[in-house]
């Protein structure tokens, strides 16, 4: 079973973000920097994290890896056992930061029992890091510009009529109920963040959990290819039969072409070799039976007669006399 705390959805997170650090965030991906972990784990362990060592100005990947340097310090400090993967948070990939920061979350709420920090002052701690100034000036900023577009749409403009006269709709025996369908067919499309934002949550980790099993197998496949390419196994059979399955296309039955081609050499031999064998001892009899004819026939008469008269007589036969 997978642990509750990725089921937070991106707008909880971003709500306790902004309101623990004073920041204003819209994307989880925005603190990929590492600096907002470092001072999540300042509000939560005051004094363990050296917060003068934190680049809120981080651009590059280099010293984004800086700022997981000291996160990282401050885990070995704590003993937290909690493996930062940097390499894939430094990408600013949404799911891999959201998975982390909801991790995150739940371990500050366990160290803090899941209340708000009243005494933890984040602009005071920000201001002796590199570009914390800064990073709380774009804050205010988005925040007065969030608030001026706010105010804006709340005053809507009163429509006028001409004549400064009063405009009468004649009254109808349908608008009863037009308003009345109008009332559920608003209060049914209001979708429902919390449900959404965790089903969204819920797929994504799951596409992950399937690229991470893709990445696994492809990692297997490319040792067994870079295994055949070794130049002491690559003219071996075996080694040519697993290079024509790996590059074979989709829908090519490279089993029956390999069995083919693996069999058809040795039958083919096999019968060569038997036939010529026959052959040899055929030639072996022909020429046993032409030596014995020529030597019958260079016999004398007195010999063939004293050939004939070694036969035995068995009494078998009334024309052999003894």
């Amino acid at each position: 079973m997978m642990d509750s705390a990725y089921f937070v959805g991106r707008s909880e997170i971003l709500a306790w973000i902004n309101s623990t650090l004073q920041l204003n965030l819209s994307k989880v991906e925005e603190a990929c920097s590492g600096a907002v972990h470092c001072q999540l784990m300042d509000s939560v362990h005051p004094g363990a994290v050296p917060m003068h060592k934190v680049n809120f100005d981080a651009k590059s990947e280099y010293e984004m890896i800086q700022n997981y340097k000291v996160l990282q310090e401050v885990f070995n400090k704590l003993k937290i056992t909690k493996h930062i993967e940097v390499s894939k948070l430094v990408k600013g990939r949404p799911l891999d930061n959201l998975e982390f920061m909801q991790w995150l979350k739940k371990y500050c709420d366990s160290v803090s029992g899941g209340g708000h920090l009243h005494n933890y002052h984040a602009l005071e701690r920000r201001e002796g890091c590199k570009g914390g100034k800064e990073a709380t000036k774009r804050a205010a900023a988005a925040t007065q510009q969030s608030g001026k577009g706010s105010s804006s749409s709340s005053v809507a403009p009163r429509p006028s009529s001409s004549n400064g006269t009063r405009r009468h709709d004649p009254p109808s025996s349908n608008t009863g109920n037009h308003h009345s369908s109008k009332a559920p067919f608003s209060k049914q499309s209001k979708p429902v963040p919390a449900a959404y934002d965790e089903k969204i949550t819920e797929l994504k980790l799951y596409i992950d959990s399937l690229e991470k099993e893709r990445d696994f197998y492809f990692s297997k496949l490319r040792d067994v290819e870079i295994l055949c390419q070794n130049p002491d196994t690559e003219n071996l059979p075996l080694v040519g039969s697993i290079k024509r399955i790996l590059y074979a296309a989709d829908g090519e039955d490279v089993g029956a072409a390999t069995e083919t081609q693996n069999l058809s050499p040795i039958d083919e031999g096999s019968e060569e070799r038997r036939s010529s064998g026959i052959e040899s001892q055929k030639r072996k009899l022909i020429v046993n039976l032409d030596v014995d004819a020529a030597a019958i026939t260079t016999l004398s008469p007195r010999q063939r007669l004293s050939d004939i008269s070694d036969v035995k007589c068995t009494g078998s036969s009334p024309l052999l006399t003894c």
